[in-house]
């Protein structure tokens, strides 16, 4: 046995294959072709799902100002809500002083069924 032989690992022959590494045009356009049917079914997946977007967005901002006219009233009724009471405590008050003048005794239940 020699002691002198190294194995050298066989090196792919570049030239001899050529076909394999640089596909030919008639091999491109098929793969296009074949590729057109799910492009055009992705483009239409896509203008689907703009669509649905656009009408999202749309329903988003109606419920938005919905929400801001809601909120709106509840700010209105709350101010009404507090005006009416300050003044029912103002009433309560003067009658609290008339009872007291008149020497009328005040109970916190008068009036409840």
């Amino acid at each position: 046995m020699n002691p002198y032989v190294y194995y050298v690992p066989q090196q792919p022959d570049y030239y001899m294959q050529p076909y394999h590494l640089y596909p030919s045009v008639d091999q491109e356009q098929d793969d296009q072709q074949r590729q057109q049917p799910q492009l055009r079914a992705l483009e239409r997946r896509v203008d689907a799902l703009e669509r649905q977007n656009e009408q999202q967005s749309r329903e988003i901002n109606r419920l938005n100002r919905e929400q801001n006219r809601q909120e709106q009233e509840i700010r209105r009724l709350n101010e009404s809500v507090e005006r009416l009471t300050r003044r029912l405590n103002r009433v309560n008050q003067r009658l609290r002083a008339v009872e007291n003048r008149l020497n009328i005794p005040f109970t916190p239940f008068e009036g409840e069924y």
